[in-house]
């Protein structure tokens, strides 16, 4: 593979470069996360980055903020891969399923939905716990009684500020996103003016 002119070299090897069992944790990783946005409830988006690759401009974007990344369709999606590759896609799939919790139309659903959202990211036999403090844990549990489109705010927002200020910045250094940024199609703009 050439090197590429917007990252250096080692991060533009891929696969090729990887151990035969690392290759093998990867293909495990695809099929979970496969499976993880075919689930029916609070499934996330996905993209199928090859011939709709995101533009060079696109993921250049991603570094301006957090925000920026998570409203890409593809930042999305590539950095929910990311956090399967370091076993914390559950912080993603509890922020957006509390989005979704928020957005619920009709008061008699939403009860059962956060009970739902509380079994599967907050309670203590939860298969996908989320990694929250006993203070929230405690006031989200209390919040339960009686169930707003508000009462996972606070856990909602702990996790937001986990991500942005943990998993984002190591996002942004990651061979992964160096990989998008050296395959990434050139935009537009770019391309017109290119001779």
């Amino acid at each position: 593979t050439p090197p590429c002119q917007h990252q250096p070299a080692a991060m533009c090897k891929g696969l090729a470069s990887l151990p035969t069992c690392c290759l093998e944790r990867a293909k495990e990783l695809k099929a979970r996360l496969g499976s993880i946005l075919q689930k029916p409830d609070w499934s996330l988006p996905c993209c199928k980055i090859g011939k709709h690759r995101p533009t060079l401009e696109e993921c250049l974007k991603w570094k301006e903020s957090f925000e920026k990344l998570l409203s890409s369709k593809y930042g999305l999606c590539a950095f929910t891969a990311f956090l399967v590759s370091e076993f914390s896609e559950e912080n993603i799939a509890f922020y957006f399923a509390c989005e979704e919790y928020k957005n619920t139309k009709s008061p008699a659903k939403l009860s059962a939905k956060a009970q739902k959202i509380y079994d599967e990211f907050i309670g203590s036999d939860a298969p996908r716990e989320i990694n929250i403090d006993h203070e929230t844990r405690d006031i989200t549990k209390a919040n339960m009684l009686v169930p707003s489109p508000s009462c996972f705010d606070m856990a909602q927002h702990k996790i937001y500020m986990l991500m942005a200020k943990d998993c984002y910045p190591r996002f942004l250094r990651s061979p992964a996103y160096g990989d998008l940024v050296c395959q990434a199609k050139p935009s537009t703009k770019a391309t017109k003016l290119m001779p």
